[in-house]
């Protein structure tokens, strides 16, 4: 028997697997920090790919907005590099504090704290620039026009107006593909209608069912992220910050510019450093989200599921440890479990689209096509309708498997590993 500790909020929980059913232990390709972030921040702005050199392309006397990923994506530590950019605006672009604004790109999030914000932008930055949170509902929102594909585009005054650097991380998303980039603006900085219409591309249009257009990874033919950057390109006056955070979720590198050009550059190493080439499928995979925050609610946590599913036969069983000391997340999230109960949750959601209401439907979905068991503090009742075990004693969960001859993954951190079949 081998003994396994997997990350569980701010703890962690142990349990033992027969070493002759494992297939691999799963983790993302090693990838070195940057030694150097102030330097690497520096140099990706002044070496941008395909865009002027920032000091060249922002100068004393205008206005500048900074668009920055809420608390929920915190592990991207945005932190690290927010005070270097604000430095190189003081220091080689000349634009002082008071020229500066930051926007917190919430999307239908609500918007965080005084605290949450400080730990977002830093003590330091939080004291010396004006800061707002998104509100996707304001009234005060600019329209700056309406995509090929009907999304009617309202932002944040403050980044329609000004030029701006948006800072993100590239990361595999199952809906948009990747995050990061022109999400800063379209979920990140729009109107609750716009949002709504980009997200509603999620479901099939012929049947009740998830897009088959989307997914992990998925760019090319992907309406959402078609819709995306086309609103990106409406706005035109951008210019992109794109972490790539390693497998250890140390930031490995920084790529500045072009508002498309620069992301997909940032996608494409995101790819190199977590897709991981699998021989077969299994009957069982073992995961954790890597613990807090990437496991502080079902909402979030379920993007390791969309991760590793592709490592799982149907039908297996997928053994997920998320604290969720949140419980679902959104506090509708559950609010779901109505027209889930009536047998019309697919219309429900055709009817009145939100992002909770997706991410229920799409954990719906993939607990018919797997066995999903959670190790976590969500109340499972709560979970059970929507064919979900959730258990708060890993004893007790372990207990309750049958791994006799099934064959198993490890995966310790689900939220940068993207298992693929080879061929």
């Amino acid at each position: 028997m081998k003994e396994f500790q997997f990350k569980y909020g701010a703890e962690k929980v142990n349990f033992s697997l027969d070493e002759k059913n494992i297939i691999a232990e799963l983790s993302g390709v090693d990838t070195p920090p940057i030694k150097d972030i102030p330097q690497a921040v520096f140099d990706c702005l002044s070496n941008p790919v395909a865009h002027q050199p920032l000091d060249e392309w922002i100068k004393s006397g205008e206005k500048v907005a900074v668009v920055v990923s809420d608390m929920s994506r915190f592990w991207m530590r945005q932190d690290l590099v927010i005070p270097h950019v604000i430095t190189y605006l003081n220091d080689r672009c000349g634009v002082p504090d008071g020229d500066i604004t930051i926007i917190i790109a919430n999307g239908t999030h609500i918007g965080g704290s005084d605290d949450e914000v400080k730990q977002i932008v830093t003590e330091n930055i939080y004291n010396r620039i004006n800061i707002c949170n998104h509100d996707c509902n304001s009234k005060n929102l600019k329209y700056v026009g309406t995509t090929s594909r009907g999304t009617v585009l309202s932002i944040d005054p403050f980044v329609a107006s000004r030029k701006t650097i948006c800072i993100g991380a590239c990361t595999q998303h199952v809906m948009a593909g990747f995050g990061g980039g022109r999400k800063s603006i379209l979920p990140g900085v729009a109107s609750m209608e716009a949002i709504k219409q980009n997200h509603a591309h999620s479901l099939d249009p012929l049947a009740p069912q998830s897009n088959p257009l989307i997914g992990n990874g998925v760019l090319n033919d992907n309406p959402l992220n078609e819709d995306m950057c086309e609103a990106a390109q409406m706005v035109g006056h951008l210019f992109m910050v794109n972490l790539v955070m390693n497998a250890d979720m140390k930031l490995a590198y920084l790529f500045g510019g072009h508002w498309l050009k620069s992301w997909e550059k940032g996608c494409e190493m995101a790819e190199k450093i977590y897709e991981v080439p699998i021989k077969e499928q299994a009957d069982v995979v073992f995961v954790s989200s890597g613990g807090a925050p990437k496991d502080m609610s079902l909402y979030q946590g379920s993007k390791t599921i969309d991760n590793v599913e592709s490592a799982l036969k149907i039908g297996g069983t997928l053994v997920a440890m998320m604290e969720c000391p949140e419980g679902g997340g959104p506090a509708e999230y559950f609010d779901w479990l109505v027209p889930l109960k009536e047998g019309k949750l697919d219309e429900a959601l055709r009817a009145d689209f939100t992002i909770p209401g997706y991410i229920f439907y799409l954990n719906c979905e993939q607990a018919r096509r797997y066995n999903i068991v959670l190790q976590s503090k969500i109340n499972p009742k709560e979970v059970a309708p929507m064919g979900i075990t959730a258990f708060d004693d890993i004893d007790k969960l372990m207990n309750s498997l049958d791994l006799q001859g099934k064959s198993v993954y490890v995966v310790a951190n689900g939220s940068t590993v993207i298992p693929k079949v080879k061929g």
